[in-house]
């Protein structure tokens, strides 16, 4: 054996060694793994980054594949003769039963700590009779929920494990648009995949939950599939930043990627995590009022300087909000001093604060600027969710107003209880024109308009009567909607 020969031998040895101490093949107790190990140096060629190996290698160990099995009432059991009379109670005829049937969602999550506690969405394990985790070194566990909320779309899940790979969360506050972002997860259950993008986006809300969630998106245009919920949003430093929740795709539940991804920021999801693994439930504020942006056609017909705050369309009674003094077309421009332009940010800045303290907010109300102390309640989404009501009235218009385009007639007590209006003030819409100036402003059948330009409207005279006073003006409509209110702003044809 040549002397080259004998030393590679050697070499060979030593990393064999090295290798089988790092996987405990000698025997010996494993140290116990405090932090993630230090992801591996980037890859670069004259200083340009190549690839990103390195990252993948330090994240995907803790990327998960999750089976939730759902078992639900199958068909009925036939009789062999068919429904025969005559063969029913014979010796042997067994009585129609039920045959439960399985349903199986798979789905993604992330293992956050080296004890197997798992973040992955609501969706995800929602109604779950059983969940089975896969990781990527093909190991299988049975999963306990720790906890669900579904205002956020998260979950927490726990198996039994010790030292497994995991990762930490990083702070989506310092997230950029434009930072290179790795979505890792289990895309239509042909196992683990690593796809990348960018950050597009901030601060989005979506709109395909209820009124009850709580959204804040980071937008991605990284690949995300169905599959992908649960998975994990990464940095190129191998943190945590986001869970992957939801996508935009003109197939809708059925469509697949175009490049418009969302994933629950890891702040977010950071404070739901502690909230569940403590108290087993997530504690959010709530001042119990509604609010929306304010538009430039908003701002002309409420004679505002400019857009900034929020506004109030509704305020619930006997609610923090009712008791600190805010009114309907009360202007909310800052709470504790930091300025609220978006009503998605001022709502996710309500929840974000414990229920029981005492927020200070900045008020315009007829051009004044007020000072309000509320003491927030808690916020009970079951409460916020039966507020919806998606029932309409079928009845034939009766009176129509051209200029705007809908046809519109006086609430009667049938139509109260089907839209579950408290009242029978104002005029429901039965009929418009699609591409008239209500339906373009939003306006849709079944809204019940209580006030244009602060005025109560009562008839079509009424209606009438604004419309002539206002001239081109913008019209600031009251819509009740669904069991809340909210102001919209028409341009007359």
């Amino acid at each position: 054996m040549s002397y080259k020969s004998f030393a590679l031998m050697i070499v060979l040895a030593l990393i064999g060694t090295s290798v089988s101490c790092k996987t405990n093949l000698l025997g010996g107790e494993p140290a116990p793994v405090q932090q993630p190990a230090p992801p591996p140096q980037p890859i670069s060629v004259e200083g340009v980054r190549t690839s990103y190996a390195d990252v993948v290698e330090h994240t995907s160990p803790a990327v998960v594949r999750i089976e939730s099995d759902i078992k639900t009432k199958g068909q009925t059991t036939q009789f062999p003769f068919g429904d025969d009379d005559f063969f029913r109670g014979m010796p042997g005829q067994q009585q129609p039963q039920q045959r439960p049937q399985l349903q199986r969602g798979i789905g993604s999550g992330v293992i956050v700590s080296a004890d197997g506690t798992i973040l992955t969405n609501n969706h995800v394990v929602e109604g779950a009779d059983k969940i089975t985790v896969q990781t990527s070194d093909d190991k299988t566990f049975e999963a306990k929920v720790v906890g669900t909320d579904k205002p956020s779309d998260l979950a927490v899940l726990k198996i039994e494990g010790q030292n497994l790979p995991f990762l930490t969360l990083g702070n989506s506050d310092g997230v950029r648009v434009g930072d290179i972002v790795l979505a890792i997860g289990n895309p239509l259950g042909i196992g683990q995949t690593v796809t990348a993008g960018i950050i597009s986006a901030k601060g989005r809300r979506t709109g395909l939950s209820d009124s009850s969630s709580f959204e804040d998106f980071l937008q991605t245009d990284a690949p995300i599939n169905r599959g992908n919920s649960g998975g994990a949003l990464v940095n190129l430093s191998g943190e945590l930043i986001g869970i992957n929740s939801q996508i935009l795709s003109p197939g809708g539940a059925n469509g697949g990627n175009i490049g418009i991804g969302f994933s629950i920021p890891s702040n977010m999801a950071r404070d739901v995590m502690e909230q569940l693994l403590k108290n087993g439930k997530v504690q959010r504020g709530q001042l119990g009022v509604w609010v929306q942006n304010i538009t430039d056609d908003t701002a002309k017909a409420l004679d505002l300087k400019d857009t900034a705050g929020v506004l109030v369309s509704d305020v619930m009674k006997g609610h923090a909000g009712d008791k600190a003094g805010l009114k309907r077309r009360d202007i909310i421009t800052a709470i504790n001093g930091e300025k609220i332009e978006d009503s998605n940010v001022f709502r996710n800045r309500v929840a974000g604060t414990p229920p029981g303290s005492d927020i200070k907010l900045t008020v315009i109300r007829d051009g004044q600027t007020l000072e309000l102390t509320a003491k927030l309640d808690e916020f009970d989404a079951d409460a916020v969710s039966k507020t919806q009501n998606d029932s309409e009235e079928q009845a034939t218009p009766e009176k129509e107003s051209g200029k705007l385009g809908l046809s519109l007639q006086p609430v009667s007590p049938q139509i109260a209880r089907q839209l579950n209006l408290s009242s029978q003030d104002g005029l429901v819409i039965t009929d418009l024109d699609p591409t008239g100036p209500a339906a373009e402003a939003g306006l849709a059948r079944g809204d019940v308009i209580l006030e244009i330009n602060k005025q109560p409207i009562a008839s079509v005279d009424d209606v009438k009567s604004v419309l002539e006073k206002s001239g081109d003006r913008p019209l600031l409509m009251l819509i009740s909607r669904q069991g809340r209110t909210i102001y919209l702003t028409v341009r007359p044809g």
